[in-house]
């Protein structure tokens, strides 16, 4: 069963999210300490197949690049380093944490529940996988 993998990568945490072996949807997955998201996608990747990761990449709203790319960039030759083989897609990032949110609240999460950012993440990391998946159609 491939899947896709959707990441939001922050210099703290990672938000992963995973997409249905067909590819149509994706659903938030786990949100791991950045210094270990290799070793959680490697061991990952030992039960599921992945095909593609989707990275959101940050930007400003000229199209310019964000002040956390550098940080993204690094984490990308990483991440080639690890899945040689794996293509990986970019996606703007802007607005998922805004989206994030306000999927949090209408799918009636406690307020101290949107406080985790861990949740934050994950979440974004899924809304960032699956407009890659949308415009895929």
């Amino acid at each position: 069963m491939n899947r896709i993998i959707g990441i939001d990568y922050g210099k703290a945490r990672v938000g992963i999210a995973q997409s249905d072996p067909l590819g149509i949807f994706a659903s938030p997955l786990e949100t791991v300490p950045a210094a270990k998201i290799i070793d959680y996608l490697q061991k990952y990747a030992q039960t599921e197949p992945i095909v593609k990761f989707v990275v959101g990449y940050p930007l400003n709203l000229d199209g310019s690049h964000a002040g956390a790319a550098p940080d993204v960039d690094a984490f990308l030759k990483k991440l080639q380093a690890a899945f040689p083989d794996v293509p990986v897609a970019l996606e703007d990032e802007r607005f998922t944490s805004v989206l994030a949110h306000r999927a949090m609240i209408d799918g009636g999460m406690k307020k101290s529940q949107r406080r985790q950012k861990e949740s934050v993440d994950k979440i974004s990391a899924a809304i960032i996988l699956q407009s890659y998946l949308d415009k895929k159609k």
